[in-house]
């Protein structure tokens, strides 16, 4: 009975363990650092996508979409507060997490081996990417929200260097894979996906979605490199609006 009783103990069901209250002084810190990598990040990188996806129509398109971000009412505070806050958050805790990683495996041992590295490493991968990116984009060389027209030469310019394309590659595969496997344990830990088959199907989803955002984030990088493109103004002057064709019969004298 002593034996049957101590396997019994020590099994442990498969799965990701939910999010519960009374687990350490941790659990409010694990929600809300759970909770900052879908909303605002998730969102913030997903509307990231979707503008660095103007670089496909070319320098005056995607400066356009970089004046109209900048333009937007009390955009620095939503800036700091929606973005540089909650990622300075969310990438110090995550940093805390991953330093106490032994810890973790032996308490939730339901979290993948390979998953559970793998989000470390691009989590790491991803803060290193976002600092250089943010720094030099937003606070170094021209100001791109006094010059939005310059917005793509500058992108383009950083990446004629072959090794920060490359850094830029592994860093978008690095994020998308971090982002949409955060996603799913998002919905596992907060019991969401209660049971393993619908964590399966999940994870399914959750996979493709992963690979739509990088073969997106690559499209875009492409577009900056590829020859359709090349040497771009240091400037142009993004138009907004689209003239209005002439009325038919009008004098156009």
């Amino acid at each position: 009975m002593a034996t049957v009783a101590s396997n019994t103990e020590h099994k442990v069901a498969r799965g990701v363990g939910p999010l519960r209250a009374g687990k350490g002084n941790s659990f409010v810190w694990r929600k809300l650092h759970s909770l900052s990598g879908i909303v605002p990040i998730g969102a913030f990188f997903i509307e990231h996508l979707i503008s660095n996806f103007e670089a496909l129509k070319g320098p005056a398109a995607y400066g356009a979409q970089v004046r109209f971000l900048n333009e937007l009412p009390f955009v620095r505070v939503l800036e700091w507060a929606f973005i540089f806050i909650p990622l300075a958050f969310h990438a110090l805790y995550g940093v805390f997490i991953w330093y106490r990683g032994k810890a973790n495996v032996t308490y939730y041992p339901w979290a993948g081996n390979w998953g559970y590295l793998t989000q470390r490493a691009t989590g790491l991968i991803a803060l290193v990417y976002i600092i250089q990116h943010v720094a030099r984009q937003r606070f170094m060389g021209v100001s791109l929200p006094e010059h939005p027209g310059a917005a793509f030469a500058k992108v383009q310019h950083e990446l004629a260097n072959p090794w920060m394309l490359a850094f830029y590659i592994v860093a978008m595969i690095a994020i998308s894979w971090h982002f949409a496997y955060g996603i799913w344990l998002f919905a596992a830990k907060w019991g969401i996906t209660p049971g393993e088959k619908a964590r399966k199907r999940f994870g399914y989803v959750t996979t493709t979605f992963g690979i739509l955002l990088a073969a997106i984030g690559l499209a875009s990088i492409y577009a900056f490199v590829g020859p359709q493109y090349q040497n771009a103004p240091e400037d142009v002057m993004p138009q907004s609006h689209v003239a209005a064709p002439p009325v038919a019969g009008a004098d156009t004298k």
